[in-house]
């Protein structure tokens, strides 16, 4: 979140018309949160989220140079960031819910 703020700042200037930089001191953490997970699609961090999260093979060929960068540089990262103790971990969660959604018993 703190390497997206300046998308979050202008995203939240493009949907709401809230200059957060000056109106972050005095607003809830709750309402910070919920004007987060409100933005949309057309928004600076809302095409940056799209970008980096894009797995169509057809959407990918037609990537420009830069969105092809921005993609493999959060790919990167995302990869050194997670342990194998966490990958471990949210596999197992992933496994549980799915068994738990085809009817079975989580373990």
């Amino acid at each position: 979140m703190i390497d997206d703020f300046g998308l979050i700042i202008s995203s939240f200037q493009t949907q709401y018309g809230i200059r957060i930089s000056r109106d972050l001191q005095s607003m809830k953490w709750d309402e910070f949160r919920d004007l987060l997970s409100g933005l949309g699609p057309d928004t600076p961090l809302g095409r940056m989220v799209s970008i980096r999260s894009e797995d169509d093979p057809d959407i990918l060929k037609r990537f420009s140079p830069e969105q092809k960068r921005i993609r493999k540089e959060w790919r990167t990262r995302t990869a050194k960031a997670m342990s194998q103790e966490d990958m471990d971990s949210f596999l197992e969660s992933l496994k549980a819910a799915l068994i738990y959604a085809a009817g079975g018993e989580p373990q």
